[in-house]
């Protein structure tokens, strides 16, 4: 159906949105493709609604061609199942959460793992039935505290959810590869690039996760890439840890006044002034940080957590979060040393800490140790100046695991360029990327708590095993914007581009618009999807901005050249060298338009 500027529900904005920090953002916004109806809540205008359709129709192909079947849930949905699978409480604030008017619980989901579960279960009792791929194409609803970038991180967004089901686990690890490689197939027909990481399970569980990343400077998760091969996001890199070492010669710790050195800078630098040693200077990493932290359970329930770590290295919150997921992880506050006054801002050592403080007196209030977890590269034989528990103090040659141990380890610290890779194959480089899809094997999880069997070839009852793999439809589609614009607007791809083709005409002679709407409705009845500008009193400038800000892969111009018998054919490009305008006679525009039209959605 051929789109007319002059009806279409549309308005283009010259001004940034005031709270827009990315570029698709501010663009989509600009372009009339979506407006914002609250925090982190967008409408889809018409425009933003056939991007997004084209978007889901490849979803949709590349899930037919792996043999999933599409269905569709509802999005509010009782509580029971969540409550089963723990999820009720594990979402914690994330989780929108209703009553109706008798007072039954019901949340607006944010993922539909349960009810896949149970639908099969309600149809499905054999091994016959499997091996089964289900998918949905729906709306999803987190509680996002800090909802930003737009389409990027929002409160209401547009996912596909897949579903596999088999009997066993290489049924499990068939569907799997099924399923990844059909992500390769969308986002390479979307012209989206990816970067396919390993990552971890968080509240979803399950043993194997992988992103797919698209690389950008504006996204929010953090990657790492070696020479050799390995990728994984931040969160599920694993240290490389030194080995143990011995300490048989190993001076005994001693305390040594430390005064006005509450920062790891200030404690190097008197270590240096006052207890210089013979071989080489103190350094930070010769330092243990101990860092207060806050855990806040699903339940409420507020845990102090104290991290040690090598001192040239930071916390990284987000690390830490997805190593003791579902809690979520706070800086402690001022109420939180006051109620463990035996931790001394800026000389916590461990000596008061986990299992240091078992056989120590308890409090008046009888308080039990804050627990105490270690960076992995904290091993047994290493030597540490680490704080005293007294304002002013430090210990030094405190060894660990001859004057301390801990609860356990924890991957809590920064991952930073030139760590070594994991698996061995060379230095990391970091990156950034926009998390655009998502696979896990779940295992029987979710079965075994929503009691999904079947009786397998000897009659005997399986509990099934599961996998799920996501794709964020309306983050795709702002990812898409994010790698398809400059300064002027959006350059969409042709495959999901609202439009082929915007034919603009310019200036007040009639006969400029007789040309054009005859050229519109050729290419039209030819299955060309046009864009017309056919606004009779908008000046040619305005219409040249707006084709730019819409970002149709393809601008016809009908205006002065006509006098001479030929239109101007311009491709939306963002790179310089790319292909240039061109004019062409008018007899010939509808054939050299549609070849170019059949050019780039081959590509």
């Amino acid at each position: 159906m051929l789109l007319r500027l002059s009806t279409l529900f549309v308005r283009t904005l010259r001004e940034d949105p005031a709270d827009a920090e990315v570029a698709s953002h501010k663009l989509l916004v600009r372009a009339g493709y979506i407006r914002r109806a609250a925090p982190g809540i967008y409408t889809w205008l018409p425009l933003g609604l056939r991007v997004l359709g084209k978007v889901e129709q490849v979803v949709r192909e590349e899930m037919a061609a792996a043999g999933a079947q599409e269905v569709h849930f509802p999005a509010l949905l009782p509580r029971e199942p969540y409550e089963a699978t723990g999820r009720w409480t594990e979402y914690g604030p994330n989780l929108f959460r209703l009553q109706d008017r008798r007072e039954n619980d019901y949340l607006l989901a944010p993922t539909h793992e349960e009810m896949f579960t149970l639908l099969v279960k309600d149809l499905y009792s054999s091994y016959k039935d499997l091996p089964l791929t289900l998918f949905q194409i729906q709306t999803k609803y987190r509680d996002e505290a800090r909802p930003r970038a737009g389409l990027i991180r929002g409160r209401e967004f547009i996912m596909k959810d897949a579903y596999s089901f088999d009997v066993d686990d290489a049924g499990l690890d068939a569907s799997y590869a099924a399923q990844r490689a059909a992500y390769q197939r969308v986002f390479e027909r979307l012209g989206l690039e990816y970067v396919i990481v390993a990552a971890t399970s968080g509240a979803m569980g399950g043993s194997r996760s992988e992103e797919f990343l698209n690389p950008t400077a504006i996204g929010e998760d953090t990657f790492v890439r070696s020479p050799g091969g390995y990728a994984a996001n931040v969160e599920a890199v694993t240290t490389v840890a030194p080995p143990a070492l011995p300490y048989d010669d190993a001076p005994a710790a001693h305390v040594e006044d430390t005064p006005d050195t509450p920062t790891i800078d200030s404690l190097v630098a008197i270590a240096n002034e006052r207890f210089a040693r013979p071989d080489r200077a103190w350094t930070a990493a010769d330092t243990l940080k101990n860092v207060v932290l806050a855990l806040v359970h699903p339940t409420g329930e507020r845990e102090l957590l104290v991290v040690g770590l090598p001192g040239d290295r930071e916390v990284d919150l987000k690390r830490l979060e997805a190593a003791l997921s579902p809690a979520e992880v706070e800086t402690a506050v001022e109420a939180d040393f006051a109620a463990h006054p035996e931790l001394v801002k800026g000389y916590i050592g461990p000596s008061v800490l986990g299992p240091n403080r078992e056989g120590l007196a308890a409090d008046a209030e009888g308080r039990t140790a804050v627990r105490y977890l270690l960076d992995p590269r904290v091993v047994e034989g290493t030597r540490w100046i680490t704080g005293a528990d007294q304002p002013g103090r430090h210990v030094f040659d405190l060894v660990a695991g001859r004057d301390f141990t801990a609860d356990g380890t924890v991957e809590a610290a920064e991952v930073r360029a030139g760590d070594e890779a994991p698996d061995g194959s060379g230095p990391l480089e970091l990156a950034r990327g926009i998390e655009i899809g998502h696979i896990f094997q779940l295992g029987r999880k979710y079965a075994q708590a929503l009691g999904l069997t079947v009786l397998d070839q000897n009659g005997k009852t399986q509990v099934v095993t599961m996998g799920s793999y996501g794709i964020g439809v309306s983050r795709v589609l702002a990812a898409l914007a994010e790698a398809n614009h400059d300064d002027r607007g959006l350059a969409w791809p042709a495959g999901v581009a609202p439009a082929h083709v915007q034919i603009v005409a310019t200036g007040k002679d009639a006969a400029v618009f007789e040309a054009a709407e005859s050229l519109a409705a050729t290419l039209d009845a030819r299955g060309v999807e046009v864009l017309y500008d056919d606004r009779p009193k908008v000046s040619p400038g305005v219409k040249f901005a707006d084709a730019e800000l819409l970002g149709v892969p393809l601008v016809v111009v009908v205006g002065r050249g006509l006098a001479e018998g030929v239109v101007e054919v311009r491709p939306r490009v963002v790179t310089e060298g790319g292909p240039q305008a061109e004019q062409v006679p008018v007899a010939e525009a509808a054939d050299r338009v549609a070849e170019l039209v059949d050019a780039l959605l081959a590509r």
